[in-house]
């Protein structure tokens, strides 16, 4: 019996060869994308950075699969939504590196197994 899990896939990156207009609006915009403890997993894709301190971005995504053989093509496209989002918007960027967790593989803490069991 397949279930469904939980794939997170965390996207990290450079910006590359921004103008002087792209850094200053980036770092305008830099409140809704530094804030550490709003960080959330999401089908779209949440963007942190913070411009002003270093060239790094993160994006982090969150899918649902029925079958753990789709959890390259989650990889894949996780790369591609950042990718595409950069790109979009005409962001240089190098250095894409991803890192995929299957949640159902997270072993749960003393809190977690109180809450289960």
């Amino acid at each position: 019996m397949n279930s469904q899990r939980t794939i997170r896939v965390t996207v990290r990156g450079s910006f590359d060869n921004l103008s002087d207009a792209q850094k200053a609006e980036l770092i305008a915009a830099g409140d809704q994308h530094a804030d550490i403890l709003a960080v959330a997993y999401t089908p779209s894709g949440h963007l942190t950075y913070d411009l002003a301190a270093r060239p790094f971005f993160t994006f982090r995504f969150a899918e649902e699969v029925s079958d753990e053989r789709d959890i390259p093509q989650v990889t894949a496209r996780a790369e591609a939504k950042a990718a595409e989002w950069m790109s979009s918007r005409g962001y240089g960027f190098k250095r894409i590196t991803s890192q995929t967790v299957d949640m159902s593989e997270v072993p749960l803490g003393p809190r977690g197994r109180r809450l289960q069991g």
